[in-house]
């Protein structure tokens, strides 16, 4: 029989619940089979098994319990607050109990994000696993005990009262790019579309039909799956369907969506693998054409790849998917969930959010540096020399002159990089999660993530203004 030794220990904590009106304890769940995710809402890999839990309630509705458990790795991860918007954000309908001082992830033995722990009907630990893939792994555990257990189940649904939000015209706007009439096309990625807006935020055109899903079609049949990065390369509009895992095609002329690159499916590419051969991409988060060329921010995989625009295919080109902040060539670097880029002639600016850096890809040397950022556990809120500043899980960035403009996405701050004096100033404050930049005319402006919100700053005063999104 499959059964557990250890007792399961308790899972409540001082910091409270999120998505329940209660707080729960292991004894709650006797007769029940508990599957407990140990996650922290800015990393990917945790984001990637999201549909692999949500599988799994469906197939056991009765039987299963899943709670997850939130241990920080940033500190903006540990405020309850924040954990609700991620909840919201990646469609949780389960309880979260905050873990932010790693209580239960050190009583359970975590040592990875995500870890996912499999408790017995008794209340006793089968055991865990770390990574990825885990409706495969775990699936078979849960239906043995199905049947082992069965004159035991209790098969009353627990109810969980999930919290719902009000709708409002944006929901976690992410990207942003203008076309040479200087309207701006957004991925209004909670909504799953995309929204082309003149300067004052009138709504001009809505790609997507605001499912959730992979269809190809006209704009009110097309559906996405969390766009991000955008890039516009004549009359095409190309999209990062991050969740989809793929490139998704825009003709704009003809206002029909299609597939430029990618299955729906997670690919995964190390070291020596599939170098000269296409390549998927793997929640891609932005994009950035330069020439011939787009590269692709594969945050899923830490690495930027390449699509060759004439003929469409996808390449890697930087980085050996590892998480790592290694500078070197470009298949010996390492990165850490790339979610941002820009350029400046020929140097590729990249956002390397869970390094908390910025990173640099010379498109002619083949070289990748770190002109700010120290590792995968260095982060703050510091300005100052670039060898003292810190950044906060920066998502997104953009280039003027000298001068690299980023938005320090957990500070909810834009941060101006001087490159002439190797110095960081902060432009800008009150945004809730800032997930872009864009200059235009003179202002930049921001996306204000988690608070709906879509800003303009004049880059001399830092001074900032609502832009009211209309549709």
């Amino acid at each position: 029989m499959l059964t557990g030794k250890v007792n399961a220990p308790e899972i409540n904590t001082e910091h409270g619940w999120l998505n329940t009106d209660r707080t729960w304890s292991i004894k709650d769940f006797k007769n029940k089979i508990v599957l407990l995710d140990f996650w922290t809402f800015g990393c990917i890999n945790c984001q990637h098994i999201v549909p692999d839990l949500k599988r799994l309630e469906e197939e056991f509705p009765d039987i299963l319990v899943v709670i997850g458990v939130h241990s920080a790795k940033f500190d903006a991860e540990k405020h309850s607050e924040r954990i609700a918007q991620a909840i919201q954000k990646f469609g949780i309908n389960h309880p979260v109990v905050n873990d932010a001082d790693f209580k239960v992830w050190d009583q359970y033995g975590a040592k990875a994000w995500p870890t996912i722990v499999l408790i017995d009907p008794a209340g006793k630990v089968i055991g865990q696993h770390a990574g990825e893939g885990v409706y495969d792994t775990v699936h078979p555990y849960i239906q043995k005990l199905k049947e082992e257990y069965k004159d035991r189940l209790n098969h009353e649904p627990l109810s969980f009262h999930v919290e719902h939000h009000p709708e409002s015209v944006l929901s976690f706007p992410s990207k942003l790019i203008c076309d040479n009439q200087n309207n701006i096309y957004l991925s209004d990625s909670g909504h799953n579309r995309i929204l082309k807006l003149n300067q004052e935020g009138q709504v001009l055109e809505v790609i997507g039909s605001g499912e959730q899903g992979f269809n190809n079609g006209g704009y009110a049949d097309s559906t996405f799956y969390e766009p991000h990065g955008m890039a516009i390369h004549g009359d095409v509009l190309y999209i990062a369907d991050a969740k989809n895992n793929a490139i998704r095609k825009v003709d704009l002329k003809h206002k029909m969506v299609s597939t430029a690159a990618g299955t729906g499916d997670l690919s995964y590419y190390f070291l020596d693998d599939q170098l000269e051969e296409p390549v998927n991409p793997n929640s891609p988060w932005d994009l950035l054409i330069y020439h011939d060329s787009m590269f692709i921010a594969s945050a899923g995989n830490h690495q930027i790849l390449r699509m060759d625009l004439a003929i469409s295919k996808v390449y890697r080109f930087a980085g050996s998917g590892r998480e790592a902040l290694t500078d070197g060539p470009l298949r010996q670097a390492a990165f850490n969930q790339p979610s941002g880029l820009a350029n400046n002639a020929h140097v590729l600016y990249v956002a390397d959010a869970e390094a908390s850096a910025i990173r640099t890809v010379n498109l002619k040397t083949g070289m990748v540096l770190t002109p700010l950022g120290k590792g995968l556990f260095d982060f703050g809120d510091v300005d100052g020399t670039v060898d003292d500043a810190l950044l906060q899980h920066c998502v997104g960035v953009e280039v003027i002159d000298t001068d690299v403009y980023i938005a320090d996405t957990y500070n909810g701050k834009i941060k101006v990089l001087d490159l002439s004096r190797g110095r960081v100033h902060t432009l800008a404050t009150g945004f809730s999660e800032p997930n872009d930049v864009l200059f235009m005319h003179g202002q930049l402006w921001v996306t204000s993530t988690n608070s709906h919100q879509l800003f303009k700053i004049d880059i001399s005063s830092g001074e900032k203004q609502e832009v009211e999104v209309k549709l």
